[in-house]
C-alpha cells in the first residue's frame, strides 16, 4: 500500500525491502544498512538532503582534497625527503594514490548498490587515517609509496563512489548546484591541507605536520559516517561490471573522454610549483601556496558550473569547463613571472572546477536506472584511474628527458582538448542533429 504523499518507510538494517513490479508481484530485496523509502521521488531539499550534502562535502574533502595536495608533498619530496629520486619516481606516489581513489570504485561501487554504505564509511575512515599516520614516520620511498600511495588511496577509493552516488537519490532539479556544493569540498580540503601542511612544517617537522593532517581526516570523515543515509533500497549484490553499459554508445564516450582528461589533470597540479620556483618564483615563499591559490579558485570553479548547468545542461557545461582549461594549460608556456604563475594558478584551478563537478552529474543524465549508477560510476572510475596512474609519470619521464617544461605543458594542453572533442561528439549522440537543446 502506497504512502500518502511526503511520508517515509523507514526501513533498518539486516531487513527487507518490497519492490513493486508491473504484474503487482512484489520481490523482496536483501540489504544491510539504513534506508529511507519514499515514493514521491528526490525531496529536492529538507535537512535530510541537506545533510547529505554536508556528508558528501566532507568525504570530497578528504578524497580530492588529499589528491590535490600532493603537489606540495611533491615539493618536499623532491627538496627534502626523497631529494634521491627522480621527478617521474616521485610523480608515481601521487598519480598511484589518484589511481586507487579511482579503481577501488569497481568494487566499492556495486558495495554502495548493495547497501553496504556503513562498512565502506568505516573501511575509508580507519585506513586514510592510518595511511597519513604512517606516512608520517616513512624515511624510504617503498615506504611512503605503502602508506600515502597504497593505504590513503584505498581508504580515499571505499569513500568516492559514496560520496557522488547518494546525492542524485535526494536531488533531481538541484541536483548540479547540490553536486557542486559537494565537489567543492575537494578545492576547499586542497586549500586546507596544502596551507596546513605548509604551516606547520617549518614549525614541528614533517612528521606531525602529517599527523596532525591525519587526525583533521578522520574529525572530518566520522561527520560522514554520522549522517550519511542512503535513500533507495539495495539490491542484491550483483556483478562488479554492468556489460549492458559497454553497448551503450554514449556511454563508451563518456569514459574515453573523461579518461583523457584525467591524464592531463594532476599534471600542472603536480609541477606547477617547481615550475615557479625556477621561472618567476626564486626563492619566493608564495612560490610554495600556489597549490593553496589553484585550490581556493576551484572552489569557485566548482559552484558556477553548477549553476551553469542548471540552464543549458551538464554536457554543455562541462564541454565549456575542458575548453577553457586546455586553453590556460597552452597559456602555461608562456608563464615566466610570479604575478603570471599566480594568475595561471587561479585561472587554472577556476577552469578544472568544472572537470571535477560535472561528471558524474553527465553521467547520470543519461543512466537510466540509477539503482546501477554506483556500479556504472565504479566502471569509469578504473579507467579513469589507470589514465590518472600513467599522467604524471609520463610528465615526469618527459622532464627527465628534456629538461624543460615545454613537453608537458603542450601534453596536458592537447589532452584537455581532446576531451573537449569527445564531449562534443557525446552531445550529439544524445541529442541527434538538434542545434540547440538542453543536454
Amino acid at each position: 500500500m502506497a504512502n500518502p504523499p511526503g511520508q517515509s518507510d523507514i526501513t533498518l538494517e539486516s531487513g527487507t525491502a518490497l519492490s513493486d513490479e508491473s504484474s503487482d508481484q512484489k520481490e523482496k530485496v536483501k540489504f544491510a544498512e539504513l534506508i529511507i523509502l519514499d515514493e514521491d521521488g528526490p525531496p529536492d531539499g529538507g535537512m535530510v538532503a541537506w545533510l547529505q550534502v554536508v556528508g558528501s562535502y566532507s568525504l570530497y574533502f578528504n578524497t580530492w582534497g588529499t589528491i590535490n595536495t600532493f603537489g606540495v608533498f611533491q615539493t618536499y619530496y623532491e627538496n627534502e625527503l626523497l631529494q634521491h629520486m627522480s621527478l617521474s619516481s616521485i610523480s608515481w606516489i601521487g598519480s598511484t594514490q589518484s589511481f586507487m581513489l579511482l579503481a577501488v570504485g569497481v568494487v566499492s561501487g556495486p558495495l554502495y548498490d548493495a547497501g553496504h554504505l556503513r562498512l565502506l564509511l568505516c573501511s575509508g575512515l580507519v585506513l586514510v587515517t592510518l595511511g597519513m599516520m604512517m606516512t608520517s614516520i616513512c624515511v624510504e620511498y617503498w615506504q611512503v609509496m605503502l602508506a600515502q600511495a597504497i593505504c590513503v588511496g584505498v581508504g580515499t577509493g571505499c569513500l568516492y563512489i559514496p560520496s557522488v552516488a547518494i546525492i542524485p537519490q535526494y536531488f533531481s532539479r538541484r541536483k548540479a548546484l547540490a553536486m557542486g556544493i559537494v565537489t567543492s569540498g575537494s578545492s576547499f580540503g586542497g586549500v586546507i591541507y596544502a596551507l596546513m601542511f605548509q604551516g606547520l612544517l617549518p614549525r614541528v617537522g614533517f612528521g606531525w605536520a602529517t599527523r596532525i593532517m591525519a587526525f583533521t581526516s578522520f574529525a572530518t570523515i566520522s561527520i560522514s559516517f554520522l549522517v550519511l543515509r542512503r535513500r533507495t533500497a539495495a539490491v542484491e549484490m550483483r556483478s562488479l561490471l554492468d556489460l549492458q553499459a559497454f553497448r551503450e554508445r554514449p556511454y563508451i564516450i563518456y569514459c574515453f573522454g573523461i579518461s583523457l582528461s584525467y591524464v592531463a589533470f594532476f599534471v600542472p597540479i603536480f609541477y606547477l610549483q617547481t615550475y615557479a620556483l625556477s621561472h618567476g618564483l626564486e626563492g619566493q615563499t608564495v612560490g610554495l601556496y600556489l597549490v593553496a591559490i589553484l585550490n581556493a579558485a576551484s572552489v569557485l570553479g566548482r559552484l558556477t558550473p553548477s549553476l551553469v548547468a542548471d540552464r543549458i545542461g551538464p554536457v554543455h557545461t562541462f564541454f565549456i569547463s575542458v575548453f577553457l582549461a586546455g586553453v590556460t594549460a597552452f597559456s602555461w608556456i608562456n608563464t615566466n613571472s610570479g604575478a603570471g604563475n599566480i594568475a595561471f594558478a587561479a585561472f587554472f584551478g577556476f577552469f578544472t572546477g568544472g572537470i571535477v563537478a560535472l561528471p558524474a552529474v553527465v553521467l547520470t543524465s543519461f543512466t537510466p536506472d540509477l539503482s546501477r549508477l554506483g556500479t556504472r560510476l565504479g566502471m569509469s572510475s578504473v579507467v579513469n584511474g589507470v589514465a590518472s596512474l600513467i599522467g604524471t609519470p609520463i610528465a615526469g619521464a618527459i622532464l627527465d628527458a628534456t629538461g624543460n617544461y615545454l613537453g608537458i605543458q603542450l601534453f596536458a594542453g592537447f589532452l584537455f582538448m581532446a576531451t573537449a572533442a569527445f564531449v562534443v561528439l557525446l552531445r550529439f549522440v544524445l541529442t541527434g542533429k538538434k542545434l540547440v537543446a538542453k543536454v
